[in-house]
């Protein structure tokens, strides 16, 4: 990609996915898996659009991206017209959007937000969140939205320090997860704080399937 955030937010924690590990991602996701192709996918704090830009490449059949920074989207839709791909694109605060529940449903769609209107149309949900380091647990309100949302699979990455909590999270929302993969995130010097050039993190890349609901019986 040509364009990414020259000035990432501190606050957002904006650190772009390298294009190593968005190819691991998507690559898993659809050779293996086969949770891409003619898929409807969202990507959850999508910034430039990397990962939704390829996804497309790879044959999904719909991409929307969730982002809170109207910076980040607008950097997204110019490299998607770089690589004529069409994209929607939600503006939306993921930190404070409630997750759909079997109410919103029975109410009207006029009072439902643009969240709760993709509720049950896609099929796949990939993120690299925030990883909490400025705001506690945000990580965990991103992967608990996007398990709400997906009709299916949800993708995500997150420090491997933390896998324990996230299983343990995963068994008590009734999802399957699976430890995809332990990768090393290569994080470049990108605020004034930091102290060096870059930093190696041991992140998990975790794979999260929803259990279809057992049929009633007649």
């Amino acid at each position: 990609l040509d364009e990414l955030l020259l000035e990432p937010k501190i606050k957002l924690e904006q650190y772009p996915t390298t294009a190593h590990l968005a190819a691991r991602m998507l690559y898993t996701a659809h050779t293996t898996y086969d949770d891409i192709e003619n898929k409807a996918v969202g990507d959850f704090g999508c910034g430039c659009g990397i990962l939704s830009i390829a996804a497309a490449m790879m044959g999904s059949a719909y991409n929307v991206g969730f982002d809170i920074d109207p910076d980040a989207i607008a950097i997204a839709q110019r490299n998607c017209e770089e690589f004529e791909i069409e994209m929607d694109f939600i503006l939306t605060d993921l930190s404070a959007t409630p997750a759909p529940s079997s109410s919103d449903a029975e109410s009207s769609s006029n009072s439902r937000g643009p969240y709760e209107m993709m509720k049950g149309k896609l099929d796949t949900i990939l993120m690299n969140p925030p990883f909490g380091t400025k705001l506690k647990g945000i990580d965990m309100v991103f992967l608990k939205k996007g398990i709400d949302l997906a009709n299916h699979a949800v993708y995500s990455l997150h420090k491997t320090s933390t896998r324990e909590h996230i299983l343990k999270k995963a068994k008590e929302w009734g999802v399957e997860c699976e430890v995809v993969a332990e990768l090393r995130y290569n994080l470049d010097k990108s605020y004034k704080f930091h102290r060096k050039q870059s930093l190696d993190i041991a992140v998990d890349f975790l794979r999260f399937e929803k259990r279809p609901r057992p049929e009633k019986a007649v």
